[in-house]
């Protein structure tokens, strides 16, 4: 339980758009912004429960948040900070990978939406115990290792594959338009003639 405090504590000194806002209203009400923390928590997790709309609230924490601090790390000289929401998004794009497979079932569980918005929270924590960084590094990151020279290969045989089937395609599209075209020249060639002009007899005199 201390851990976990010591967590909180030190999440609320760091510098980001949450704690700035949790300061600002601090400053304003007078209130602790540990007790301002903590109520903002609770609602959260009350209205992911009960509320309606769970879902894209869920979404827009999991997806607003990570790509404006995205955009201010690759606006910053730092390189750090590119290589803490790139960890993040590949957790995120896996997870979003996973969750379309038993989201149908799990959806259903009162408390889905908040353990899957707990679980974003978790993998956007900055600081050592980020849990981007640590799922990328204790699971992601060895079976990457382990497997990527085969998946490249396949990559490069799908993509020869892929690359023979447009050229195939856009040969065949060619050629029926050039037929096309052959058939239709003649006739409209045809009808463009201009007619033999008829001549009046002349009237004998």
């Amino acid at each position: 339980m201390d851990g976990l405090r010591q967590r909180f504590e030190h999440f609320l000194e760091q510098r980001n758009l949450a704690t700035e806002a949790l300061r600002a209203l601090e400053a304003k009400t007078g209130v602790d912004k540990r007790y301002l923390a903590t109520g903002a928590a609770t609602l959260l997790s009350l209205y992911l429960l009960f509320g309606f709309g769970a879902s894209l609230l869920c979404n827009v924490i999991g997806f607003v948040y990570p790509a404006y601090a995205s955009i201010k790390a690759i606006e910053s000289p730092s390189k750090e900070d590119d290589t803490v929401w790139l960890t993040y998004w590949v957790v995120y794009g896996l997870f979003g990978l996973a969750e379309f497979f038993s989201d149908l079932l799990l959806s259903w569980f009162p408390l889905y939406y908040a353990g899957k918005c707990a679980f974003l929270l978790f993998c956007m924590v900055p600081g050592p115990w980020n849990g981007a960084h640590m799922l990328y590094h204790r699971a992601i990151r060895p079976l990457f290792l382990k497997h990527h020279e085969a998946v490249d290969s396949v990559v490069r045989d799908l993509g020869g594959r892929a690359l023979d089937v447009a050229v195939g395609i856009t040969r065949d599209v060619l050629q029926t338009l050039a037929r096309g075209r052959a058939l239709v020249t003649p006739a409209a060639a045809l009808g463009a003639e201009p007619r033999a002009s008829v001549t009046q007899p002349q009237k004998d005199k």
